[in-house]
């Protein structure tokens, strides 16, 4: 299977992680966004990342390749069996997806991503807007983490892998949760990272990153 789109996005990285913890290979396309290959635009014709090729099947969006994964690897789950842990795990993951990512996604597109990356000038004011919008939308993590377990209860969920892969973008612009602002998420993000899957694609992210960023 192969997945287009640059790992630093939290969506392409909720894609890869769902299908470390489920043992799935795939197959990372990278490329520039002024540059797309043709199995991306027949994936995606609205251009958006993560975009799936699995022979001659083709997908966009991170939330139904996840479901596709899901389907083809039921275990281990990423969608609870009881029904109000699937819904919560369905929350956390459009809480991340829908105002997590576009409060944070002002700073990172500003910070990082335009300057760095596309040679574009950043909007400073759009992030330090993109910072405020942050700061309820955390204290608000920061009351629902759980000392123990997971977002949506005792099963790791979907919902952990949306919520901490957007924690991660915000670690390159150095909004990752610590321990004095918010404990509660420094501590539950500290048990997602311990994960195997996790660490695998870190490891990958990493390097990836290093690579791009030494000819950026």
């Amino acid at each position: 299977m192969q997945i287009f789109g640059f790992p630093l996005s939290p969506f392409v990285r909720k894609v890869h992680l769902a299908a470390a913890e489920k043992g799935l290979e795939i197959e990372t396309v990278l490329f520039h966004p002024s540059q797309p290959p043709e199995d991306f635009l027949t994936a995606s014709p609205f251009r958006k990342i993560p975009a799936l090729k699995d022979g001659d099947f083709t997908l966009a969006d991170s939330t139904a390749i996840v479901t596709y994964f899901e389907a083809k690897q039921p275990s281990p789950a990423l969608l609870p069996a009881d029904p109000q842990a699937r819904a919560k795990a369905i929350w956390f993951e459009e809480f991340a997806d829908t105002i997590m990512t576009p409060a944070g996604g002002k700073i990172v597109f500003n910070r990082l991503v335009g300057p760095t990356f596309l040679g574009l000038q950043g909007d400073e004011e759009a992030a330090k807007q993109g910072e405020k919008d942050l700061e309820p939308i955390l204290a608000y993590l920061d009351r629902v983490a759980p000392a123990q377990g997971w977002l949506a209860g005792e099963a790791f969920s979907i919902g952990d892998l949306a919520v901490a892969s957007t924690l991660r973008t915000l670690g390159y612009v150095g909004w990752e949760p610590k321990a004095e602002n918010h404990p509660a998420t420094a501590a539950w993000y500290d048990r997602v990272r311990a994960r195997l899957a996790w660490q695998a694609v870190a490891e990958r992210e990493a390097s990836v990153l290093e690579r791009r960023l030494a000819d950026a």
